[in-house]
């Protein structure tokens, strides 16, 4: 399948693909692993080929749901029914060897269907906890904006701080915790436009296209014959990866510089969304540091210590197309956020 021109990456020199460390077994300890920014790569390349299994094209999809993986950012992703969102989320899950969850969002969800909740039992007279299917590694948010705001804000504090509390008690989620969210578009009807802040949790929005012709072709050529639902497992997908080894791909970033210069060119870029004329509302600060870290993870998956110019306009659309919002008069002019992004981009000036 394809994606929005404005989420490509530029290309860069292809590793040779290498096999994964295998995951550990259950039950083990947890084991201190560490990596380098080669084998990060080389991990990288894996899980995209165990992908590839189940998914035709998308691969700039899959670069930046690695990118959001190894910086603990959240994605969105949104795009017209039967474009494979849910079964992109599914399978990259697979690949990645997590503990799996996902919730159908509906109208008439509420907050205690996804947070869990206390549950009285009448043989100990105590109270015990029922944990939602919010409890996992890689929770997949399946049209999130089918159900009212009031019910999305349950997400709000596990996005941001990767714990829920029930009855005014906490309770931990797995460290890295990611959401995988689909919604589908806005224009839609029966669907609530997602708040301004669960939105600015989100690292990225990527837009989900339809595919090209060859590709549609590949795609009822691999699934027309089969029966029944698919699974990626069914279509050969494996682990490749588990929770010890995303941990140590994301500990290597440590290595990977950002000079003053990237750092402060991001903070232009940010800013400059803030005075624009054509938008009522720019980007907060809290979506420079995510951009700034997104750079630093993108240029880690390619094997890189250092941060460029290029890793950060890469990556600029996906990270900020969902936190402006168009004037009034933006709007009637018929203006689009990617393209003001492009824009700003082009105007402002990238240290060399």
């Amino acid at each position: 399948m394809t994606t929005d021109p404005t989420n490509q990456a530029p290309a860069s020199p292809a590793a040779p693909p290498a096999a994964a460390p295998a995951a550990a077994p259950t039950g083990a300890p947890p084991q201190e692993i560490g990596m380098t920014l080669g084998e990060v790569r080389n991990l990288a390349n894996a899980i995209r080929a165990e992908v590839a299994k189940a998914i035709v094209g998308q691969d700039a999809m899959i670069d930046q749901l690695l990118v959001a993986l190894v910086s603990q950012g959240h994605v969105l992703l949104e795009g017209a029914p039967g474009t494979a969102k849910t079964f992109l989320a599914q399978a990259f899950s697979t690949a990645l060897g997590l503990d799996f969850g996902r919730i159908q969002f509906t109208p008439d969800l509420l907050p205690g269907d996804i947070l869990g909740s206390n549950l009285f039992n009448f043989q100990t007279s105590e109270f015990t906890l029922t944990r939602g299917p919010i409890f996992c590694e890689l929770l997949l948010a399946d049209e999130i904006n089918r159900t009212p705001p009031k019910t999305q804000a349950a997400l709000l504090e596990a996005m941001q701080e990767r714990r829920v509390t029930l009855d005014g008690e906490t309770h931990q989620l797995p460290p890295r915790f990611m959401v995988v969210a689909t919604q589908n578009p806005i224009e839609n009807q029966g669907v609530y436009p997602l708040p301004e802040a669960q939105l600015d949790r989100f690292l990225f929005k990527l837009l989900v296209q339809y595919p090209s012709e060859a590709e549609e072709t590949r795609i009822v050529a691999n699934y027309g014959a089969r029966q029944g639902p698919q699974r990626p497992a069914d279509l050969g997908v494996t682990a490749v990866a588990n929770a010890d080894m995303l941990a140590a791909a994301s500990a290597a970033l440590d290595h990977v510089t950002v000079a003053d210069e990237i750092t402060q060119y991001v903070v232009r870029l940010v800013r400059a969304t803030r005075e624009h004329s054509e938008l009522a509302v720019g980007a907060s600060p809290r979506a420079a540091v995510m951009l700034a870290n997104a750079a630093r993870a993108r240029a880690a998956l390619e094997g890189r210590a250092y941060a460029i110019p290029d890793d950060v306009k890469a990556l600029a659309v996906p990270v900020l197309r969902h936190r402006l919002t168009l004037s009034p008069a933006a709007e009637i002019e018929g203006r689009d956020v990617e393209a003001l992004v492009a824009e700003l981009i082009e105007a402002t000036e990238a240290p060399r």
